[in-house]
């Protein structure tokens, strides 16, 4: 075997070597990092086999179910797969503010533990539109994005204290600017 051919075998083999490692790098803990994205139906035929494992739940907030305590910070709502709560559905606890937008109605997905009688959410996401529409004429800008009730709102909260003590906020033009190069 000639030095080239020598040179080219050690090359082929340090890069399958190297292949090899970083394949089991990969795959050898997957199964533990791996989020699982599942509907109530999912989850509760699953319900058994889920303890310990970290899942997205999505779904729509049943109407009429949640329960929101902002000295504790404390959230409880009901996810099913529709807004009126047809079908299954699964209890969710979280703690901390909820997102701007949640409400009951709108489509969320939580990320956190089941343990077969309540899901622990550690995170909360709203499914929402990425359009944006202006305000209608004579609509007031802070009420499109209206989510909570004034007296569920802590009375420090940013948006009351908006309300309570100032007049809205100009709303930026719409009109073309003039761009200078």
């Amino acid at each position: 075997m000639s030095p080239t051919q020598q040179k080219r075998l050690t090359a082929v083999l340090a890069l399958l070597i190297a292949g090899a490692a970083l394949a089991y790098l990969a795959m050898s803990n997957v199964e533990e990092n791996l989020v699982y994205y599942w509907t109530p139906t999912d989850l509760l035929a699953k319900a058994s086999t889920v303890k310990d494992a970290t899942i997205r739940l999505g779904g729509m907030v049943k109407v009429d179910s949640k329960e929101w305590n902002a000295e504790t910070l404390s959230l409880k709502f009901i996810m099913s797969e529709s807004p009126v709560g047809d079908g299954p559905s699964i209890t969710v606890v979280s703690t901390g503010a909820p997102p701007q937008m949640f409400r009951e109605g709108i489509g969320c997905i939580v990320e956190g533990k089941y343990d077969g009688k309540l899901f622990h959410a550690d995170r909360l996401m709203v499914k929402h539109s990425n359009e944006y529409r202006p305000p209608k004429e004579g609509e007031d800008a802070h009420d499109m994005y209206k989510t909570m009730d004034e007296d569920e709102m802590p009375a420090d909260h940013p948006q009351r204290k908006r309300r309570d003590t100032e007049s809205p906020a100009p709303m930026p033009s719409t009109e073309p600017k003039e761009e200078r190069l």
